[in-house]
């Protein structure tokens, strides 16, 4: 069965870096996008970044130049490098796995910026 695990979350102050995974199982990683998402309290979830299987990305607005997704398909595994990071970007983050009419999500791990 499709596994998405999330790690890397954490507690940082404002200003600092984190590197989320999500390592992919259960299905050929590397014939499909993947996307992170999040959720802070009391807000829908929105979608952060996205990559597709030829490694092309977007961004959401709110984070493009700080943000950076990647991944290697040799592991399974899909990255989001978050730079500059501000009390803003606090939330839950998942990753996001579509295939066909089904989507997959992980549990999450969260984030939180703050001094």
């Amino acid at each position: 069965q499709v596994q998405l695990v999330e790690s890397g979350g954490g507690l940082v102050q404002p200003g600092g870096s984190l590197r989320l995974s999500c390592a992919g199982s259960g299905y050929i990683f590397r014939r499909y996008a993947m996307g992170w998402y999040r959720q802070a309290p009391g807000k829908q979830r929105e979608l952060v970044a996205a990559i597709t299987r030829g490694s092309s990305t977007n961004y959401a607005d709110s984070v493009k130049g700080r943000f950076t997704i990647s991944r290697d398909n040799a592991k399974n595994t899909v990255y989001l490098q978050m730079n500059s990071l501000k009390p803003e970007d606090t939330a839950v983050y998942y990753c996001q796995l579509v295939v066909g009419a089904l989507t997959y999500w992980g549990q999450g791990t969260q984030v939180t910026v703050s001094s």
